[in-house]
């Protein structure tokens, strides 16, 4: 069995997208990012994803990056994979973040598709093959149009596939469900698949695929992973029951862009200082007095903030 064959059995489950948080002045705050995957390992994510989307990487300097891993890895020590987001609108960036992540020994890495330059599919290719081609690491490819602004097709998905071993699966935040299915159909069965919607992440099970990076596990990380274990067990009804019981959180949880619910949510919980870095904020005080509302349906909150 390959060293990506055997990639593909252990990528599988609720793999954790981490915030990163921030002291008061801005700084990042990597005491409070240990505490933070420590709690996930002990509340049953399958793995450890770090500085994608949900850990606002474009708000981040490419040192700043670089540590988020480091201390990641240093942490998770193995216990459970590890999947840092090291893709970037810059192609020399993302190929310098990639490769930085091998030497650190991941076990996979997420690459976006580049945003903001909406690059035509010939060119996406050309960038996919040229960071897979310089590591010697499982890649997850990131397809989210909603932050990007082009779609990756299912076509240029499979030639990828074909032409790169290591380029095992993709993260699929595509609201195109037949889009989704088609990527199974055309990239094997065998490829990962995971949601990258929180309503499809049971969906997506049910079609084949590997599990979800759900921001969602951000606050009730154990409930999210066991969407996964129920549905693995071969629980249906149980996975299905979880699926409608999350729906509420994970409505809220997108009524701004993410992460901004998510860190007023986990400050609210006591897990971190709730602070972005601009141009990113946190949701108005409306937002947060509804978020506050059903958060308390989940977890429980000091007396202090429950009785606002």
């Amino acid at each position: 069995m390959t060293r990506f064959e055997e990639a593909k059995k252990k990528l599988r489950g609720s793999i954790a997208p981490i915030i990163t948080p921030f002291n008061e002045d801005g700084s990042v705050d990597y005491e409070t990012l240990e505490n933070l995957i420590n709690w996930h390992i002990e509340s049953g994510s399958h793995g450890i994803s770090v500085t994608g989307t949900t850990g606002e990487p474009s708000s981040l300097t490419v040192e700043e990056r670089v540590k988020v891993i480091e201390v990641a890895a240093k942490v998770i020590n193995g216990r459970v994979p590890f999947v840092p987001g090291t893709g970037s609108t810059n192609h020399a960036e993302t190929l310098y973040l990639t490769k930085r992540a091998q030497e650190i020994g991941v076990d996979a890495v997420l690459v976006i598709v580049p945003y903001y330059n909406k690059p035509s599919q010939h060119a996406l290719y050309k960038h996919f093959k040229a960071v897979a081609d310089s590591v010697d690491i499982p890649i997850i490819v990131y397809n989210i149009p909603g932050r990007t602004a082009v779609n990756l097709q299912v076509e240029t998905l499979a030639k990828l596939s074909k032409d790169c071993p290591n380029i095992i699966g993709v993260k699929e935040s595509n609201k195109d469900f037949e889009h989704i299915n088609r990527v199974l159909l055309e990239c094997g069965r065998d490829f990962l698949l995971y949601s990258g919607i929180e309503l499809l992440c049971y969906p997506m099970l049910a079609i084949g695929g590997a599990g979800y990076i759900s921001a969602t596990a951000n606050v009730e990380p154990k409930k999210v992973a066991e969407v996964y274990d129920a549905w693995n067990e071969g629980d249906v009804q149980r996975a299905l029951n979880l699926h409608y019981e999350l729906m509420p959180l994970n409505d809220v949880l997108f009524k701004d862009t993410n992460p901004a619910p998510l860190k007023a949510a986990l400050g609210m919980m006591g897990r971190i200082k709730p602070v972005l870095r601009l141009p990113m904020d946190l949701p108005t005080q409306a937002l947060q007095d509804e978020i506050r509302e059903v958060l308390k349906q989940y977890v429980e909150l000091p007396s202090s903030v429950a009785s606002r």
